[in-house]
């Protein structure tokens, strides 16, 4: 075992970087932005998360992965902290993130500064297949909590596009 004096804050983000999100198995947890801090200290390491959503059903499988990877990195303690408050925002995930979801099939939500209000929550969404905002929602209940779905008037495809939030 590795002593977590040893282990670097960077190290572990960069290990973080290779645990994805459940729901979406082609972005991390750090791209999400669902990691907010690590800390590393002679007690252990101690990773801060925050979940998309306070009831998301995936946080257990998040803290469990989470956890495993820092372990596999020769940690002897892991505590993975789990916070709400101040609540997750889609203005965390980074351009990176975004990306991956656009090529994944999923429209990342429009950037609102941290205002999401002056976002209108209807406005036209940019299709991922085609990138065509001549779109229309269908149904602002998705398949998560954290979704709406969406038909784009030119390719004729559904898709999905998370909320601004």
């Amino acid at each position: 075992m590795v002593s977590a004096t040893m282990l670097t804050a960077e190290a572990v983000r960069d290990a973080l970087a290779g645990v994805m999100d459940p729901e979406i198995p082609v972005i991390s947890v750090v791209d999400m932005g669902i990691i907010r801090d690590v800390a590393v200290s002679p007690d252990g390491v101690t990773v801060t998360m925050m979940p998309t959503f306070s009831g998301c059903p995936a946080l257990h499988v998040m803290r469990r992965d989470i956890e495993a990877a820092v372990l596999r990195l020769g940690a002897e303690k892991v505590t993975v902290r789990v916070v709400l408050n101040p609540a997750w925002s889609t203005e965390w995930i980074s351009e990176e993130g975004r990306e991956k979801l656009r090529q994944f099939g999923l429209a990342p939500p429009p950037r609102h500064a941290g205002d999401p209000a002056s976002v209108a929550f209807f406005d036209l969404a940019e299709c991922p297949r085609c990138g065509s905002t001549n779109t229309t929602m269908r149904n602002a209940f998705g398949p998560t909590l954290c979704r709406m779905i969406w038909y784009c008037n030119e390719c004729q495809e559904a898709f999905e596009q998370f909320k601004p939030l």
